[in-house]
């Protein structure tokens, strides 16, 4: 197995074997009769675990629609928790898998997981494309075989959002700080020399090709994740529950949806409905009040009533980009969000939605006030995020794939 990083495009040292010239999507039987046969790699893709379904998954069904012959190696996998296309693929098994606690305590596995990365076995394939916002970015390929990573994101817990991952937390996790400090540092140097690894990075925003360039010294090219725009649409309000304004979202400490429950105790005449389930959510009830209401975790098919029912959506915590502002959009709903991060670049300011710039409750309570007093056009909203429609997405990682193998030819050439 190759195990040590491979130099990025870009260096002087030429691929062991130059790779198939064209990225073929499709599967060999379905060449059309008569046709000249056309190299046809084998794939892999890799996901850091599948043990939730939110963003990263939603960019990982993508991939699986581009690649549906391929084969799926996670970290952690809980089956039944995807979508019925990632469910449908091929799935390798990993180490990892068969570990105490992988299932129901994934986090607590970290330290495991850049060595469990590294003994995937990848030798058979000629691409490997990973979904990374962990270690998946971390996966060896085979000599000669080009890798391709989406990066949701540098390690948060490593680089830079320590402290809002422990923000909340229990005192027995605070007295383990000068551990996890420890741990972060260790990650970060792996992470770090692992970075070469890939060929071609893929950012999901400006934003992380952004921090990709500042930790790992690497240019990105950036496509945003997919929007299902014909899942989430506008439609008539007869989600059960009335009057109501949405955050969507898992219940973490990063999230701050503390934010936006503090806030609606400035805002009592208006009702707020939290859709999501986490570890967080014994506290934010304990912070509540009357106006404020938790309804757990939702179904998949359930999103876009509750989305489409909303007279706007609180997205209070700083995301890397962030789907589901996109997803509200299209469904021709506002966003109030905090004015950092890939908000920024998935919401257009005073046309799809209203940004508040300090991390307080009197903030969220100001930009939700701004917003009922100035209401904005659902059409204009489910425009923005047509932008971003699965089509889109679809090609421009298409383009970016073969992007990798032509650099990577003009390299060999240039090195013959």
């Amino acid at each position: 197995m190759y195990s040590s990083p491979r130099p990025p495009l870009g260096s002087n040292t030429a691929a062991p074997h130059p790779p198939s010239p064209q990225v073929r999507l499709d599967a060999p039987d379905q060449q059309p009769s008569g046709s000249v046969a056309r190299p046809t790699p084998t794939v892999a893709l890799v996901h850091d675990w599948l043990v939730t379904l939110r963003g990263g998954e939603r960019v990982l069904d993508a991939l699986c629609e581009l690649f549906p012959y391929a084969t799926l190696h996670t970290l952690v996998r809980q089956p039944g928790i995807a979508t019925p296309r990632i469910e449908a693929m091929r799935h390798a098994p990993s180490l990892a898998d068969r570990l105490p606690l992988a299932h129901h305590h994934h986090r607590w596995l970290l330290p495991v997981y850049p060595t469990a990365i590294e003994a995937l076995d990848l030798s058979a394939y000629d691409l490997v494309v990973s979904s990374s916002h962990c270690v998946a970015k971390g996966a060896i390929a085979a000599p000669g075989a080009i890798h391709v990573c989406y990066c949701h994101t540098p390690v948060r817990y490593a680089w830079d959002r320590t402290d809002d991952y422990l923000r909340g937390t229990t005192p027995a996790l605070q007295l383990a700080r000068p551990a996890i400090d420890l741990a972060a540092r260790w990650l970060r140097r792996w992470d770090l020399q692992t970075a070469g690894r890939v060929d071609l990075y893929v950012a999901n925003s400006q934003n992380t090709a952004n921090k990709i360039r500042k930790f790992y010294g690497r240019s990105a090219i950036v496509v945003p994740p997919p929007v299902q725009c014909e899942r989430f649409a506008p439609f008539a309000r007869s989600q059960p529950g009335g009057d109501y304004d949405l955050v969507l979202g898992g219940l973490v400490p990063y999230k701050r949806v503390d934010l936006a429950v503090q806030a609606y105790a400035e805002l009592p005449e208006r009702k707020l409905i939290i859709v999501g389930d986490g570890p967080e959510r014994q506290r934010l009830q304990a912070l509540a009040g009357p106006n404020v209401q938790f309804v757990g975790r939702a179904a998949e098919s359930e999103l876009p009533k509750w989305y489409a029912g909303a007279n706007m959506l609180i997205f209070p915590g700083e995301e890397d980009f962030g789907i589901v502002p996109l997803e509200a959009q299209a469904c021709g709903v506002p966003v109030v969000a905090l004015g950092r991060g890939g908000a920024l670049e998935s919401v257009i300011a005073d046309q799809t939605g209203v940004f508040f710039s300090q991390e307080t409750p009197q903030s969220v309570a100001a930009a939700v006030r701004q917003l009922v007093q100035n209401p904005l056009q659902p059409a204009a909203c489910r425009a923005n995020a047509q932008r971003f429609d699965r089509p889109q997405f679809l090609q421009r990682m298409t383009a970016a794939i073969a992007l990798a193998y032509q650099q990577r030819t003009s390299r060999a050439q240039q090195a013959a």
